[in-house]
C-alpha cells in the first residue's frame, strides 16, 4: 500500500480537508458520519482518500447511529472516528456519555456552528458547554481546541493517540470558519518526528475462553444501585484527575509584565494575539492566555498568569461559556474581569483593542471572588 504521506509537505487547503489528512496521518482505520454543515466536506475527503490507503466509510442514518457505530468499531479494533456539529454534536451526547462509561476512546471532530437548535451553519463557539461537559454524568473526555490548521492536522494526531491511551472520549473542537477557509500547514508523517502511534486494540472478542486464557472483559454503563455506581465513578474521577496534567496545554504570549491579560481560545485567540502586536507598538502592556484543551482545562497555568496581574479581558463568540470555565478555574482568586461576548459573530483584533482602550480609560468592572 502506498504511504498516504512521504515526507514534510507544505500544503494550502480547508481545515475539512485537513482533518480528514490527519486523520489519515493518525491511522484511522473508519468514519462513520451523518451529513451536517460546516463539516460535511471531512466526510467527501474522507472517502476520497479511502479506498487509495485501504480505509472505510460509512454513512449512517442519523448522528445517533454515527456515534453508537463509532463506538462499535472501536470495540472492534479498529481506529474509528466521527465528525459533527450543531444538532448533531447534541445527539452526540448520549453515545458520548456511554463511551465515558465503558472507557470507549472514541474520536469526535467538532466544527462548530451557530445556536440554539438549526440556528446558522456558519460559525460560532458556543459549542463548548456542550462539548466538554454536555453528557449526562462528570464531563470525563478531552477536548482540543485549535485555532490553525496546523494544530487541526496535529491534534488529530494527539486525539487519537490520548483516546487509546486514557480511554477516555476525545474531542478536536473547531469551528465553521476553520472547516471552510484556507490556509497554509506542513503536513508530516507523525512515526517520522519520533511520534509513536498507539496502536488499536479488539476490545471484544479477543481469542481464548475468558476466566481461563485471559481476563474477562467487562463493559457496563448501567447500574442498579446508587452505592454500586459510586464505586465505579470514583476510581474513573480520579485517575481522570490524576492524567490531567499529562494532557492539559496552553500557550501564552507576553504575559510576563502584562497590566491586562486577554483570555481566549480557538480562532479567536488569533485575534487576540493580532491585538497584542498593535497595543505593544503604542506601549500598551497586553497579554494573551489561551487555553488549548477546554477539558482538561489548565487550571494551575492560569492561576499562575492571574498572580502577575488580576486583570483580565475574556474574549469569544458565546456568551460566556470559556468564561464559566475561566472562573471555576480561579474559584477563591480575587481578580477583575472585563468581557467581549459575541454568540455566532466572529471577533477582530481590532475590536479588541478598542475594548483593552475603553478599559484603560474607564476602569474593569467585574469582580471574581
Amino acid at each position: 500500500m502506498e504511504k498516504p504521506i512521504v515526507e514534510e509537505k507544505r500544503v494550502f487547503m480547508t481545515g475539512n480537508e485537513v482533518v480528514a489528512w490527519g486523520a489519515i496521518a493518525a491511522q484511522a482505520d473508519i468514519m462513520y458520519g451523518y451529513p451536517i454543515t460546516p463539516q460535511n466536506e471531512i466526510m467527501h475527503y474522507w472517502t476520497r482518500l479511502a479506498p487509495k490507503y485501504q480505509k472505510k466509510f460509512l454513512q449512517t442514518e442519523d448522528e445517533l447511529s454515527a456515534g453508537f457505530a463509532t463506538i462499535g468499531g472501536v470495540i472492534a479494533g479498529k481506529k474509528a472516528f466521527s465528525a459533527t456539529a450543531g444538532p448533531g454534536n447534541t445527539l452526540f451526547q448520549e453515545p458520548v456519555s456511554m463511551a465515558e462509561m465503558m472507557r470507549i476512546p472514541m474520536v469526535v471532530v467538532i466544527q462548530q456552528r451557530g445556536g440554539p437548535s438549526t440556528a446558522t451553519v456558519i460559525y460560532s463557539q458556543q459549542e463548548v458547554n456542550m462539548t466538554t461537559y454536555g453528557g449526562n454524568g462528570e464531563g470525563m473526555r478531552i477536548v482540543y481546541s485549535t485555532a490553525s490548521h496546523q494544530e487541526l492536522f496535529d491534534c488529530m494526531i494527539k486525539a487519537f493517540n490520548n483516546a487509546w491511551k486514557y480511554r477516555f472520549p476525545t474531542f478536536v473542537l473547531g469551528d465553521g470558519y476553520q472547516a471552510k477557509m484556507r490556509e497554509p500547514l506542513v503536513m508530516y508523517d507523525p512515526q517520522d518526528r519520533g511520534i509513536e502511534l498507539i496502536e488499536p486494540e479488539i476490545i471484544i472478542g479477543k481469542e481464548g475462553v475468558p476466566g481461563r486464557d485471559r481476563d474477562p472483559v467487562f463493559l457496563r454503563n448501567a447500574y442498579s444501585m446508587e452505592e454500586e455506581l459510586y464505586d465505579v465513578l470514583m476510581p474513573t474521577i480520579e485517575e481522570y484527575d490524576r492524567i490531567a496534567p499529562e494532557i492539559t496545554e496552553y500557550h501564552s504570549f507576553s504575559c510576563e509584565d502584562a497590566d491586562l491579560i486577554i483570555v481566549a481560545h480557538g480562532i479567536v485567540s488569533r485575534a487576540a494575539v493580532a491585538a497584542v502586536e498593535d497595543l505593544r507598538k503604542e506601549g500598551v502592556k497586553v497579554g494573551v492566555f489561551r487555553p488549548v484543551t477546554l477539558r482538561p482545562f489548565p487550571e494551575e497555568a492560569l492561576r499562575e498568569v492571574a498572580g502577575i496581574t488580576p486583570n483580565f479581558l475574556v474574549v469569544e463568540s458565546s456568551n460566556g461559556q470559556m468564561a464559566r470555565l475561566f472562573k471555576e478555574a480561579l474559584f477563591g482568586m480575587e481578580v477583575k474581569m472585563d468581557t467581549i461576548f459575541k454568540p455566532g459573530v466572529g471577533i477582530t483584533s481590532e475590536e479588541i483593542v478598542q475594548q483593552v482602550k475603553n478599559i484603560a480609560d474607564s476602569g474593569i468592572k467585574t469582580t471574581i471572588k
